[in-house]
């Protein structure tokens, strides 16, 4: 029993049939293809909707399963669709392009950072990179001025897709050290920003992205913190 990944198809992809496959013991809703992206990575699962005929059900998040399953998780109370039911998955598009937009920002941030990063999270209107930075950034301001012209340029956001080997071959694309990329298929997914003499990131990641960096909108660089010895947490907000 697997689930069929419809968000690494198209991450814009708001509404899609599905039939249920089982639940698990936990009360989780197992679907043979889903658009809900699962928790990982420093994102957070989506959440949204599940009818079928005579029933509906509110999922407030999505959770890896076992066998390259996917879990939706339905909100407390919540009457679940019948297994072998066809149901119509709609999705938190709010919550979800909230997430896209912050994760292609970061991206970018750890391109106008080009240090090692120690860990991540992902939020629908603020996330954060930590760094290896002993020191503090100098000139805040201008991070982030030289972070939102990037972000104007409207470059294309793509992915495609290596084997292990390959990528084995080029550990220079691995800028996460608290994360490892998205490895078990025999392949690894690559998003890249920019291309040909444009391109300006190119890193494995297993996440949703915007199409164009301009989609972004504007940003703001909050609050720089102190986490260890050597290790600085940079906030990135979105603006609009």
């Amino acid at each position: 029993m697997t689930t069929n990944l419809l968000f690494l198809k198209d991450a814009y992809l708001r509404e899609a049939p599905a039939e249920v496959l089982g639940h698990t013991d936990q009360g989780g809703v197992v679907l043979d293809q889903t658009l809900f992206y699962a928790t990982g990575g420093g994102q957070p699962g989506d959440g949204g909707l599940l009818e079928w005929d005579g029933g509906s059900c509110t999922i407030s998040t999505t959770v890896k399963g076992e066998n390259s399953t996917i879990v939706l998780v339905p909100a407390e109370d919540q009457t679940l669709p019948p297994v072998g039911a066809s149901v119509a998955q709609k999705l938190d598009w709010t919550r979800r392009n909230g997430h896209m937009r912050v994760h292609t920002a970061l991206h970018l941030l750890s391109v106008v950072i080009p240090l090692p990063v120690s860990g991540g999270s992902i939020g629908a209107e603020k996330g954060r990179l930590d760094f290896n930075m002993p020191e503090a950034p100098d000139d805040k301001a201008a991070l982030q001025d030289k972070l939102q012209t990037m972000i104007d340029l409207d470059l294309e956001v793509s992915d495609s897709w290596i084997s292990d080997a390959e990528l084995d071959a080029n550990p220079q694309m691995i800028k996460t050290m608290s994360v490892s990329p998205p490895r078990g298929a025999g392949q690894v997914r690559l998003v890249q920003i920019g291309a040909g003499k444009s391109q300006v990131d190119l890193q494995p990641c297993g996440g949703t992205h915007v199409r164009s960096t301009a989609e972004i909108g504007k940003i703001r660089l909050g609050k720089v913190e102190k986490k260890g010895k050597l290790n600085r947490r940079v906030y990135l907000h979105l603006d609009d």
